[in-house]
């Protein structure tokens, strides 16, 4: 199973998993043509794309779907009340939604997926665990809080995306209004460097070996500042970040390394620029 970030923020979110003949991608974020891109440049052929998996109905993470869907009629997963709210703004729905309920799975081509509900201001807002090739990813971003759905996700997979989006001071000192600070600090916004660090050492503890730092604001955050931040606690529960895990943080606006996840978590990491899937 190969795993490849196509963006990751509040500007944009994408993820692309490969296992064999399925080609997947977790949200559509970014623009049609974007992701058409990224994919021809890892050598993936748009037209045997086999699903979309959307988290939730925010423009972030759904702002390329409705061109996507017109031009390649791709199925397009969901929770009933994400599919609900985007029904207006992606007319292929009506034809190319399917519905999935939280905490439940399905295979999908060479692909096992697991949703998981996650505490955030949209509806039926979900989070996705993967399985494929003998390996597991979980995706857990836009979290306003750590529930026991997140723990159980991030249980056993060998590869994790999570959550830093915000430093907690920077937000509180930033230029934001009020009632945004609100809504990114509150139980159902999103989680801070601290909160993502303690998801990232109790999936360490629990065996992942890789974890990528997503969904960073660019206003209250900075790749240095939420790696720091995840490498103290983790060195606080004795792992240690440059040795016995992979630990960085998922590119803003472009494509991440490509992570090939085998048989019993064993990694291979290639650059952006070397990356090509099998």
């Amino acid at each position: 199973m190969e795993v490849c970030t196509l963006a990751s923020g509040s500007s944009g979110n994408s993820l692309l998993i490969c296992c064999g003949s399925t080609y997947v991608l977790l949200d559509a974020g970014i623009s049609a043509r974007r992701i058409t891109s990224a994919l021809k440049a890892l050598g993936a052929d748009p037209t045997r794309l086999s699903a979309v998996l959307v988290t939730h109905e925010h423009t972030d993470h759904v702002s390329g779907l409705a061109t996507l869907t017109k031009q390649l009629g791709v199925p397009v997963y969901a929770t009933a009340p994400t599919l609900d709210r985007l029904e207006r703004k992606v007319p292929a729905l009506a034809r190319l939604g399917r519905t999935l309920e939280a905490g439940t799975g399905f295979q999908l081509g060479e692909l096992w997926v697991e949703s998981f509900s996650t505490p955030h201001d949209a509806a039926g807002s979900v989070g996705y665990a993967v399985t494929g090739g003998g390996a597991r990813m979980a995706l857990a971003t836009d979290l306003g809080h750590l529930t026991p759905q997140v723990w159980d996700a991030a249980q056993g997979a060998d590869l994790l995306v999570c959550e830093t989006n915000h430093d907690e001071d920077w937000v509180r000192s930033g230029p934001y209004p009020y009632a945004l600070k609100q809504r990114i600090l509150g139980d159902f916004g999103h989680l801070s460097n601290e909160a993502g660090a303690e998801l990232a050492g109790r999936a360490a503890l629990a065996g992942t070996r890789t974890i990528l730092l997503a969904h960073l604001s660019s206003e209250n955050n900075t790749p240095a500042r939420a790696r720091e931040v995840v490498s103290r606690r983790l060195s606080a529960l004795g792992v240690r970040p440059e040795e016995d895990i992979t630990l960085a943080v998922a590119p803003r606006s472009e494509c991440g390394a490509l992570y090939r996840l085998e048989r019993g978590g064993a990694l291979r990491a290639f650059p952006a620029r070397e990356a090509s899937l099998c």
